[in-house]
């Protein structure tokens, strides 16, 4: 790891076409480089990145974000050349990535978009002193131990941690919510909001970000509790309670339960029990239901995690509306009764591993790339239209092999054989077709709506028109009965 005075911040945010990482496409990327002591370095970035042909964007997302995809078409990069301009100038040697749920959100597209562009799509977060940092949790463990100082939001009575909201809660100017850019320089105010006013608990979140540090905490071995922020514990408590890792997780990773509620009453279910209540869905949990209060941690994503002894400090059990005495009988309980984490880790290992991607682009996840073809890579990246026009990769991976005349559709089409257009127009129909009914369904409730701006009756529109343009000449009986009636 770099010395800190070599590092900087790299404060960053995306606009997309939709919630799903591996089958959406960022549409905007903009960020900000600062120094440690967060003062800007150089210009910003804010760049669009064009939408293929092969993608109908979700109507709500735009509807928030204003971009049109005939926008980004006409004023963006390619993916090929955003992910040039993203490892060359952005994730440089020993930066920081910054962003405001970025670990779950913004991180897994841009690992999808490097590999779509065949860029390893990890490298760019940890290798040459490279780091990434997510400031949500930073955000939620500040505002449950040490809120002192900043203005909180409440929303209908609920605590809530919407950026723009504790921008302004707090007179930190922010002038278009949901415009990347606008995002990233109300996430650097937020970011020396939280430092000017508890600078301890923010040097030392930064500190142990990293999959080291946390083991140090969270050890699976000695099993001591620590506290631990996440959005999945309660609202009610600020997102924070105190953990005790139980069993080991799938990837290296940990089980930890939540030492708020009492694991005795657990003990007593069968396997079958358990694996009912953790399998319930959503939608079928009524008001009585109670959930086994187990979750997965993951090193690698940067928990907002600390010693117990934070706790005694400004009230931090009665902040967290924690008891010790009785923290301390559930943790005895839970290491007493091992055959109880066992029963809860084997029926969570269940679900361990993502659903099978049917396409190339989504087997990011599949496997790492080994030395042979991230060589392969290299040449793809620093090669002319010319070359590639020349060159047939003999990848090993079959998942870079498939995904090679995509890569040549999305970036160099006229590039294409005559057989891999026509290939490349079957994936494109199938690919269109999955994404139709949901596309459709969304431009008929928008299109009805009384209440939409000017700007976002233009974007309707502007759909429209891009549903027309790249919707094949021969689609599908279906798509011509979903498609005939959502004129904006």
């Amino acid at each position: 790891m770099a010395k800190s005075n070599d590092q900087t911040f790299f404060f960053y945010d995306l606009e997309t076409s939709g919630l799903n990482p591996r089958d959406d496409r960022i549409m905007q990327f903009a960020g900000q480089r600062t120094d440690m002591n967060l003062m800007p370095i150089g210009d910003p970035f804010n760049l669009l990145i064009a939408l293929n042909d092969d993608t109908l964007p979700s109507p709500d997302a735009l509807m928030v974000t204003g971009i049109t995809p005939q926008k980004t078409v006409d004023e963006g990069y390619t993916e090929a050349e955003f992910a040039k301009i993203f490892t060359a100038e952005i994730s440089t040697p020993d930066t920081i990535m910054v962003g405001y749920n970025n670990i779950r959100f913004d991180d897994e597209f841009m690992r999808a978009l490097l590999w779509r562009s065949y860029y390893d799509p990890y490298e760019w977060s940890y290798l040459d002193g490279r780091s990434k940092w997510d400031l949500l949790d930073v955000v939620r463990m500040t505002r449950a131990l040490r809120p002192e100082g900043i203005n909180w939001p409440i929303v209908d009575g609920k605590p809530t941690n919407r950026l723009e909201l504790l921008a302004s809660g707090n007179g930190v100017k922010h002038e278009n919510a949901h415009d990347a850019l606008s995002d990233v320089n109300a996430l650097i105010d937020v970011a020396k909001l939280l430092r000017s006013h508890q600078p301890q608990l923010f040097d030392y979140l930064l500190k142990i970000r990293t999959k080291d540090e946390i083991k140090k905490i969270v050890d699976l071995t000695k099993k001591q509790p620590f506290v631990y922020s996440s959005g999945r514990y309660d609202a009610e408590f600020e997102k924070t309670t105190v953990a005790i890792p139980i069993a080991e997780a799938d990837h290296g990773n940990v089980f930890v339960y939540d030492l708020r509620y009492d694991p005795k009453v657990w003990i007593d279910k069968t396997e079958a029990e358990l694996r009912e209540i953790i399998y319930t869905p959503y939608k079928d949990r009524g008001e009585d239901y109670v959930a086994v209060p187990v979750k997965k941690l993951q090193f690698n994503r940067c928990p907002a995690i600390a010693p117990l002894g934070v706790l005694e400090q400004h009230d931090g059990w009665q902040k967290l509306s924690l008891d010790i005495g009785e923290v301390e009988l559930h943790r005895k309980f839970l290491l007493e009764n091992p055959e109880l984490t066992r029963r809860i880790s084997t029926i969570l290992l269940e679900s361990a591993d993502y659903p099978k991607s049917p396409d190339a682009e989504g087997k990011l996840y599949d496997g790492f790339i080994d030395q042979k073809d991230k060589i392969r890579l290299q040449a793809i990246q620093n090669f002319d239209s010319k070359q590639l026009s020349d060159f047939e990769p003999m990848f090993d991976d079959k998942r870079l092999a498939d995904m090679y005349p995509r890569y040549k559709a999305y970036n160099f089409r006229r590039l294409l054989s005559e057989t891999e257009l026509l290939n490349y127009q079957s994936y494109r129909t199938k690919r269109l077709s999955r994404q139709l009914p949901s596309f459709t369904h969304a431009m008929k409730r928008l299109s009805s709506t009384p209440k939409l701006s000017s700007h976002q009756n233009f974007v309707l529109e502007e759909l429209q028109l891009w549903f027309e343009s790249i919707m094949p000449d021969e689609p599908e009986s279906q798509q011509n009965d979903d498609a005939e009636d959502f004129d904006a």
